[in-house]
């Protein structure tokens, strides 16, 4: 049974190990970590203990439906927890980076959440170029919306009801723009929480939850430059690949790793046209930098 000063949370705006919980007594505390622990992150369903004033200490987290992470060699980063839809949203100016794309989708993957790219700026002209770079994407089954979020985002509202959903990409893409249209109050509501943990004048540095409405939520997070997934080993990385995945188990050798064996099944669906050469080619990009900085037991 809870007592007075242990509260059931969800965590909705996270700085480093400082968060803030919304209490199920209807309040919001910030709150701290016990010890050095930090891997708690946005979305996190949690038990807090209650201090003087809005203050509290994390003290447990709730079993997880989804965690969507990146990582290099050296650490790993929580983007959000217990998401249904991942938004990666990608735009013509500035260029995205096909690859970041890839690693993101395959972080997506692994974490079982649905990805839906959103074609920002799709008002510009150089539009049609980045439609046809994604168009390898959609036939893999992957949703793409299109959309310029300076004029509307209702295309969009219909797709985010119901669902945690987590805005991810690279800095410029105008992620901070469908935030702002899709909720006028959001930047001001950033500015309160990072006055109220101490941060000082907001910018987006770490992921802050949003209530749509009573059943929608969205969780929106900084750009990147890169997004690792050094956490998947070798074995993980090809099913993160999903257009692999009814290949595998199918290679001459069953410990084939896809990348120089002899009858690997990803050549020869390749050489038929049935995987691109450029995912193929990241794939083991990826896989081979895992390799050289992983344990002997890659999978």
């Amino acid at each position: 049974m809870t007592s007075e000063s242990a509260l059931q949370g969800l965590i909705s705006a996270a700085y480093g190990r400082s968060f803030r919980v919304e209490c199920g007594d209807g309040r919001t505390r910030d709150c701290v970590t016990r010890g050095k622990r930090t891997d708690y992150t946005c979305g996190d369903e949690v038990t807090i203990a209650a201090q003087g004033g809005d203050q509290g200490v994390i003290t447990g987290c709730a079993p997880r439906t989804s965690l969507l992470y990146r990582s290099d060699q050296w650490k790993q980063k929580l983007i959000a927890a217990n998401v249904s839809q991942a938004l990666i949203v990608v735009a013509p100016v500035p260029s995205f980076d096909l690859e970041v794309l890839d690693c993101c989708l395959a972080a997506v993957a692994h974490a079982g959440i649905r990805p839906l790219i959103v074609l920002n700026k799709s008002d510009l002209p150089q539009s049609a170029k980045s439609l046809t770079a994604l168009n390898p994407y959609t036939a893999l089954g992957v949703q793409l919306l299109p959309l310029t979020a300076r004029d509307s985002v209702d295309a969009l509202r219909p797709l985010l009801a119901g669902q945690r959903s987590v805005l991810v990409g690279e800095s410029g893409m105008g992620k901070s723009t469908i935030l702002n249209s899709l909720l006028p109050r959001a930047e001001a509501h950033t500015r309160e929480v990072s006055a109220a943990l101490g941060t000082g004048k907001h910018t987006t540095t770490h992921a802050r939850l949003y209530h749509l409405d009573e059943r929608s939520e969205l969780i929106d997070t900084p750009g990147v430059q890169a997004f690792g997934v050094h956490h998947l080993g070798v074995g993980e990385l090809a099913a993160a690949f999903i257009e692999f995945r009814p290949l595998l188990g199918q290679c001459r050798f069953r410990d084939c790793r896809h990348l120089n064996e002899p009858g690997c099944a990803l050549d020869e669906a390749q050489a038929a046209g049935h995987i691109t050469p450029r995912r193929l080619a990241v794939y083991r990009r990826l896989a081979e930098a895992h390799q050289r900085n992983a344990r002997p037991d890659w999978a």
